[in-house]
């Protein structure tokens, strides 16, 4: 079974094949075979939301992931994320949550929110 991809690493946007054997062809650098043999055996995604925040300024906060995160887990992800909140002041990098459903990924603050 193939898979046919395209790389998101850079703008050039390669379309990668990753053949069973994890053989990646299409390209141009080495980052795109490593992100070909990821996708292929662990796809993984950057995943930003927002949450509720007790703040006279705004009603949410944004927030990522500390790292990429394993893309079957998303929706679990998200539900999890639904009943979270903070209190004002939050400040980025903070974490909200930690080892996000036993994964050893933190949920982060994105931006200062002082009051």
């Amino acid at each position: 079974m193939k898979l046919q991809t395209t790389c998101i690493i850079c703008p050039r946007g390669c379309r990668l094949t990753v053949e069973d054997d994890l053989t990646v062809s299409g390209n141009s650098c080495p980052r795109g075979e490593r992100y070909g043999r990821q996708e292929a055996t662990d796809p993984r995604r950057s995943v930003s939301s927002t949450i509720r925040i007790d703040s006279t300024l705004v009603k949410m906060c944004p927030v990522h992931t500390s790292a990429p995160f394993p893309k079957a887990k998303i929706p679990a992800l998200m539900e999890a994320i639904k009943p979270l909140s903070a209190k004002a002041p939050v400040h980025m990098g903070e974490a909200v949550c930690q080892n996000l459903l036993g994964t050893g990924i933190d949920l982060l603050i994105s931006e200062d929110i002082e009051r």
